[in-house]
């Protein structure tokens, strides 16, 4: 290479680094600067997302058996898409809500784990020589009645912290 087109080369190099140094901060501003909003408005949202997504749930627990192999895994679609929207509920809690509220939100969580093991029990009786039919209809009636009481106490809990108030 001779040395013009090395200077060139590094002339250009300089001044890409010095483009992007002063566009920088640009870029870091340009992202919520407070993390995941915690007003009431933003616990409403995330609380009436979690109720909606209950009811999907429910809605999907109603209408598997119709769709065979099919249903479980809607089912299992929407028990999944109701953990994301509580995770994201717990994202919209305050300090104060975290500490006075830590033990029922894990309460919470927990509570979904032992809805999702009506899946691992679906999946041993399929493997177990279970007809698929009578399976999913054990399963769906098992997470249909442990997603009501989980909401139940959502709701309940969600009250006794203020979530949205």
């Amino acid at each position: 290479m001779n040395t013009s087109l090395k200077q060139m080369v590094r002339d250009r190099g300089l001044a890409i680094v010095l483009l992007v140094t002063m566009l920088a901060p640009l870029f870091v501003y340009a992202q919520w600067p407070f993390g995941t909003p915690t007003t009431p408005d933003a616990q409403r949202n995330a609380l009436a997302a979690v109720r909606s997504q209950v009811n999907w749930l429910q809605n999907a627990t109603r209408t598997a058996s119709g769709y065979g192999g099919g249903g479980y895994g809607n089912v299992q679609q929407q028990f999944e898409s109701l953990r994301g929207a509580y995770i994201g509920l717990t994202h919209t809690l305050n300090e104060l809500q975290l500490a006075r509220g830590g033990n029922d939100f894990a309460e919470l969580e927990a509570g979904l784990s032992i809805i999702q093991e009506a899946f691992t029990n679906y999946q041993e009786a399929v493997g177990a020589g279970q007809p698929e039919s009578t399976a999913i209809r054990e399963m769906c009636q098992i997470v249909r009645e442990a997603s009501q009481v989980w909401l139940r106490e959502l709701n309940s809990r969600c009250s006794k912290h203020r979530v949205g108030m």
